[in-house]
């Protein structure tokens, strides 16, 4: 099999799985975005992506997608989802559409000083790990004064939470606490309706939960060790 017949088929299977969950919880395949996770992947691969009419990509690092950015089309939206170094955040705003990543109000900070007065699309991580914080993500107690903070800034728009399931436990416990915490969160933030959660591992469970916006790597592109 060829890498555009293997992307192909990895890519159509992971939409069937998606509009199936998506079906079985009630809600619409057409609520989820699918958010191809490109990292350390070549360009050829994100070509074949684009031609099976994918149109959102996540990067981690900001020097490998600014090189990518520059060579693929410009109807592609670009999300950075990796950890945030603020040295690193004027060149990510210059190509990512959405930052998934934002757990610090400095980070908000700079991001609003670095848009350009254009509109900057945020997720708010929120940890679910024990001890917590300790990946990355602020603290759920911490997040309604964060995300009151970040609101006063210009050019910030609070799309909604992100967050990661703890690592070698079963994800559907933190994901069931991560509904909750998004539920409370948009009583409070009427305008963050979406939710970044679901990866490979655990994207299914993750749509019954609420998952609007699902990262996807290794389901769709195969295992980064085998690359070359």
């Amino acid at each position: 099999m060829n890498r555009i017949d293997e992307i192909s088929k990895n890519l159509s299977d992971v939409r069937e799985k998606i509009s199936s969950a998506a079906i079985k919880a009630g809600r619409a395949p057409a609520e989820i975005t699918l958010i191809a996770v490109t990292k350390t992947f070549p360009t050829l691969d994100l070509q074949i992506l684009y031609e099976l009419g994918l149109r959102e990509f996540g990067e981690n690092r900001d020097q490998e997608a600014a090189k990518k950015v520059e060579l693929l089309p410009s109807d592609i939206t670009w999300h950075f989802q990796g950890g945030i170094q603020s040295n690193k955040l004027k060149s990510i705003c210059s190509w990512a559409s959405v930052i998934h990543s934002v757990d610090r109000y400095r980070y908000a900070q700079k991001i609003s000083e670095c848009s350009n007065e254009k509109e900057m699309k945020i997720f708010i991580q929120v940890s679910l790990d024990e001890p917590v914080e300790s990946r990355g993500g602020v603290d759920p107690k911490k997040l309604i004064d964060l995300a009151e903070q970040i609101s006063l800034l210009p050019n910030i728009s609070i799309m909604g939470l992100m967050a990661v399931a703890p690592v070698d436990q079963p994800p559907e416990p933190a994901l069931a606490r991560l509904q909750q915490i998004d539920q409370d969160f948009k009583s409070r933030f009427k305008e963050a309706k979406y939710l970044s959660a679901g990866m490979s591992g655990d994207y299914e469970t993750a749509i019954s939960y609420g998952a609007t916006h699902l990262r996807i790597g290794s389901s769709i592109l195969g295992n980064r060790s085998l690359i070359k």
